[in-house]
């Protein structure tokens, strides 16, 4: 038996003559090319195996008699042949067989006319907004593989009772820090096109990780306070005992609707949110302006200095853009909670970051289907959607464990469920 240098080398030579009969990139990666070919016997093979490994394990040497029959011991049966489809394109594939009709390979199981991994693929162009045509298209012109529209939407529709499941799961007693926010997509609705929200909440662990919490899809047209306390409920009832801080827009009612299921929960408005809302009253040409004047505010480092920033904003702006400095005014107690925190530990809670990358994420994905079929396409797209996006969440937040250190002290208690 070849070990170590000598086996490599072996396989070096072995593949340079195989390769030495190829003269172009379509003998090696074309349908019927080198690779597809190595792919189909070594497949074969790994099926052969599994049937020696059956046979060995599960068949009585000799003959045995029980309950007066006798049991012969088991042996192949020939082959049957399968098509499967694969990376490499479309498969024939010789399946052995054994003579009782036990054997059941884990390859290429009984009745599967995928290899593994083509799922995989197919979940993956999907989670990245592809329709189940470009799909279909996509993977012919990749692999040669022809694979309907109609069993691609099985592949993704397998994904159904995993989002339900997923919906339900129960949840961390405490989050020190949730975000809530709402997309908007057209989804058909008793035959015409209706423009529903949905409602997204991504929540940080006590370990400073980020866990989308949950995807509702509203029942009306528009975003609303009503239904921020049937999705707050149901976080509650899925486990979620404390909230400290809930990060949210200027919707009317939101605050409200939060104390209403979390008392305790401090509420901070998202700065981003309110600037977006600020620049409603402002044409083009004094945005920029507008938006670096504003910056002094939420970048003071005291609640005092916030409060001259104000006020110098008002002096500059009132005269052209009253309503400005009033939504500020009127939001005020929803905006002060970050002065309690030094600035690097604000970047923590400020929902620049963590929301608005979550949602611009969310956003390419969504962009391309024009309408919705149902809401649970939508529920499907979007969880896959978030697989992916969360891959990338694989570490805590910036300067975690300081913010942390902060909570204990200003929620002494809250931390410990």
């Amino acid at each position: 038996m070849l070990r170590g240098k000598q086996a490599t080398n072996r396989t070096d030579e072995l593949l340079d003559e195989l390769v030495s009969e190829c003269h172009s990139p379509e003998d090696i990666l074309g349908e019927s090319g080198l690779l597809k070919q190595l792919s189909q016997r070594l497949i074969e093979r790994a099926l052969t195996g599994e049937l020696s490994h059956h046979l060995k394990s599960s068949t009585p040497k000799g003959e045995e008699a029980v309950e007066d029959e006798v049991v012969r011991r088991n042996s192949r049966n020939g082959y049957s042949q399968k098509t499967v489809q694969s990376q490499q394109g479309e498969m024939e594939l010789s399946i052995p067989r054994d003579r009782n009709g036990e054997f059941d390979p884990v390859l290429v199981p009984k009745h599967q006319r995928r290899i593994a991994g083509l799922d995989e693929k197919i979940l993956a162009m999907y989670a990245r907004g592809l329709s189940t045509r470009d799909i279909s298209a996509q993977l012919e012109e990749l692999y040669g593989a022809k694979i309907s529209a109609a069993l691609i939407s099985e592949v993704t529709d397998a994904v159904s009772d995993e989002v339900k499941a997923w919906q339900c799961r129960p949840l961390e007693p405490v989050y020190p820090i949730i975000y809530l926010d709402a997309l908007y997509v057209n989804i058909k609705v008793s035959g015409r096109v209706s423009k529903r929200a949905v409602y997204v909440v991504l929540g940080i662990t006590v370990e400073g990780n980020k866990e989308l919490l949950g995807l509702w899809i509203g029942e009306v047209e528009s975003e609303g306070a009503k239904f921020w306390l049937k999705v707050l409920t149901d976080l509650k009832n899925r486990g979620v005992k404390d909230i400290l801080i809930a990060c949210c827009d200027g919707l009317v009612g939101f605050p409200q609707a939060i104390e209403a299921v979390f008392p305790q929960t401090q509420v901070q408005l998202c700065i981003v949110h309110l600037i977006r809302n600020c620049l409603r009253h402002v044409p083009w040409k004094d945005a920029k302006a507008v938006v670096a004047d504003l910056k002094p505010i939420y970048h003071a480092a005291t609640l005092a200095e916030a409060e001259a920033a104000l006020e110098a904003f008002a002096a500059k702006w009132d005269r052209l853009y009253p309503a400005i400095s009033q939504i500020w005014l009127r939001h005020w107690q929803n905006i002060i909670p970050i002065f309690d925190y030094p600035m690097d530990i604000r970047k923590v809670i400020y929902t620049t970051n963590a929301i608005e990358s979550l949602n611009r994420s969310l956003r390419k994905v969504i962009k391309t289907k024009a309408v919705f079929p149902d809401e649970e396409s939508v529920f499907k797209l979007m969880f896959l959607a978030m697989h992916n996006i969360a891959k990338r969440w694989t570490r805590p937040l910036k300067d975690w464990k300081a913010a942390l250190s902060y909570f204990a002290i200003l929620f002494p208690g809250r931390l410990n469920y």
